[in-house]
């Protein structure tokens, strides 16, 4: 098991680029592997989420490989051409494979089964088996051992009009790409905006027809984790850049955020790249104050609350984070894992049913940290160690290489002081 020791960093600096955005990196490697002809994606994000992805389509008969220049070649088929899974369809710790390929399997004529680590087996499916089963799929959960599988009877689906009744992009997600693989009509309204990566890609593909490239910017959410980084450091020569951060504005309710608490964020050369909004951020550090976060804006930034929490505890003030009741079943439950590893590290903290409150500028100092299996809580530890007198140790933090493998390499790039341990 691996852990993360960090001491205080002097001044971040230099320029970084991020690998591709996970939530696009799922649906690049979905839709190539759906659509016939050639596909080479750019800057696909290789961790273990995205790579589960990947193994099922290989499962389903298509062809992906990474070729030595880092780009991926997938050579899609009809829907009719994929073949039945021959073994179960492992998804590992990923809810965006999970869902997503529910919603691809239930327009399939043929059986799969699905099943995840113990940490995905517990998080809840019937959000999304719902409206699949009203489309005229099968979904026969069972337990083996104790471990939850989902078997998917699919094919002969019919169209749908549904309303989202929680906002969820990936139950929307999931119905858009059962009716795009069975070639039926879907409508999804949603009360509340959800990322849109799935619209965009469709369109692209749509314009793209035979061979085509597909270059996918850098991860809004890994990004958020640098940025606050470089907020929070008190060396005013602090200067970072980190290019082709993908701005989805459905994505960037983090910079919202942080710009409301008074943060020096400069957004440079901005252009779309596949249909999507992409730019370079240039962070310098400031003194933050502290905000309220809740309502609306709460779907755009929700995978960010860990690491808006560390810029909260070194803002001036008591902040407050409300209507987040989805953070409870996220891979761990991130306010429950808030509550019990911030306080270790002289943070006060107050939990409420949907949320918590945080004090500010206390007298922060290094601690024994831990991940709980948690790639966010992981990654959000250590960067509140880079500014935490004395030593910080975070344990069990295997978890980031889930979304971003390359995490201790980048730190290291820009200054920070960490060094990683058994």
């Amino acid at each position: 098991m691996e852990s993360l020791v960090i001491k205080p960093s002097g001044p971040l600096r230099g320029q970084i680029r991020l690998p591709g955005d996970k939530s696009i990196s799922h649906r690049a490697v979905i839709f190539a592997s759906l659509t016939p002809g050639t596909t080479v994606i750019r800057n696909l994000l290789e961790s273990e989420d995205v790579l589960r992805t990947v193994r099922i389509f290989e499962e389903l008969g298509v062809f992906l490989r990474c070729l030595k220049s880092g780009d991926w070649i997938v050579k899609g088929k009809r829907s009719e051409e994929l073949r039945a899974p021959r073994k179960i369809l492992y998804c590992g710790n990923s809810g965006t494979t999970m869902r997503l390929m529910m919603g691809v399997l239930a327009a399939l004529p043929f059986r799969s089964i699905l099943t995840g680590d113990r940490s995905l087996n517990r998080r809840p499916m019937e959000r999304v088996i719902e409206p699949l089963r009203r489309m005229g799929a099968k979904f026969h959960p069972f337990f083996i051992e104790g471990e939850r599988h989902i078997e998917v009877v699919g094919g002969d689906l019919k169209g749908i009009h549904y309303n989202l009744p929680v906002p969820s992009a990936q139950v929307k997600s999931a119905i858009l790409l059962a009716g795009r693989t069975a070639g039926v009509k879907v409508t999804v309204k949603e009360k509340i905006k959800t990322r849109d990566h799935t619209e965009r890609m469709n369109r692209f593909f749509k314009r793209s027809p035979g061979r085509r490239c597909l270059i996918i910017p850098g991860d809004p959410s890994s990004a958020a984790f640098f940025t606050v980084a470089a907020l929070i450091n008190p060396d005013r020569f602090t200067r970072l850049m980190i290019k082709k951060v993908c701005l989805n504005p459905t994505r960037t309710g983090f910079l919202t955020v942080l710009k409301k608490m008074g943060a020096e964020i400069r957004i440079d050369h901005e252009k779309y790249l596949c249909g999507e909004p992409v730019a370079d951020l240039v962070v310098t550090p400031c003194r933050l104050r502290a905000t309220h976060v809740g309502g609306k804006i709460v779907p755009s930034l929700i995978d960010e609350v860990p690491i808006l929490a560390v810029a909260a505890a070194c803002a001036e003030g008591k902040s407050s984070f409300r209507d987040m009741k989805e953070l409870r079943i996220k891979e761990t439950d991130r306010i429950e894992a808030l509550i019990h590893e911030l306080p270790k590290f002289g943070i006060p903290m107050t939990e409420y049913k949907e949320g918590f409150r945080i004090e500010g500028e206390g007298r922060l100092y290094g601690a024994k940290g831990d991940s709980l299996g948690d790639h966010r809580v992981a990654m959000s530890l250590a960067i509140l160690g880079t500014v935490a007198p004395g030593r910080t140790r975070v344990n069990d933090t295997d978890c980031i290489k889930t979304s971003l493998p390359e995490f201790f390499s980048l730190m290291k790039s820009i200054g920070v002081s960490i060094k990683l341990t058994s």
